[in-house]
């Protein structure tokens, strides 16, 4: 794909997550059901902290793009490796977690993760805004340019951090409100939460690794800007 395509495409994607963000973390307070507790706001959903991250990584390949386009060739390098690393360590298992993840449960019993009085206050077209087409977004991303990936242990370790910090604010929120971020976790006894926690810590290393897979089954291992 041309630099100028690419350029166009990460500006509008940018600008669509920066709207969905918006949009979702403007809902008047006082229109929220019970279940949607007020502290912390927005920002203890995996779904509301994604869409900020997508914008964040549009944003960072945006600027790849328009340096590459004025041929800033060694600032360029600089921010591609900072596209990449969000990318493949973040911006790709994460999307595809929160979709397929948010999904599998919403078919199973959605009171577990959206109960049914969100539909008066989040529109349609906004939740599958923030969780139908953030994969095919990220698939995109794949199929329009190649991405270098980190060392495996390097990258693993990232996505580790990360899930840690996630997760232990999650446990913060529950100490501070004795409430859970999503009912489904009052289902569980402590052992079986590590468990759970566990286990969705191995999904997302799978979708990470099904990242890679995809980037080096499409592109090799030689085509990559330098």
């Amino acid at each position: 794909m041309e630099i100028s395509t690419l350029a166009t495409y990460h500006c509008l994607a940018f600008v669509w997550y920066f709207f969905i963000a918006y949009s979702i973390t403007h809902i008047k307070t006082e229109e929220q059901p019970s279940e949607v507790f007020l502290y912390g706001g927005q920002w203890k959903y995996l779904t509301v902290l994604n869409l900020v991250l997508q914008a964040v990584f549009y944003g960072v390949s945006f600027l790849a793009d328009v340096l590459r386009l004025i041929k800033k060739l060694r600032c360029a390098k600089c921010v591609i490796s900072s596209r990449d690393l969000l990318f493949s360590v973040l911006a790709f298992p994460v999307s595809t977690f929160v979709c397929i993840s948010f999904w599998t449960l919403y078919t199973y019993n959605r009171e577990l993760v959206y109960p049914k009085s969100l539909d008066g206050v989040i529109p349609l077209w906004l939740n599958h805004a923030m969780h139908t087409a953030v994969l095919p977004f990220a698939l995109l991303e794949i199929l329009a340019l190649p991405h270098r990936y980190p060392a495996k242990k390097k990258g693993l370790i990232l996505l580790g951090f990360v899930a840690f910090l996630y997760i232990s604010w999650v446990l913060w929120i529950y100490s501070v409100t004795g409430e859970w971020v999503y009912p489904l976790f009052a289902l569980f006894s402590p052992p079986g939460l590590a468990a759970f926690f566990a286990g969705s810590l191995a999904i997302i290393i799978s979708f990470y690794n099904f990242g890679e897979f995809l980037n080096r089954m499409i592109w090799g291992q030689s085509k990559f800007f330098h």
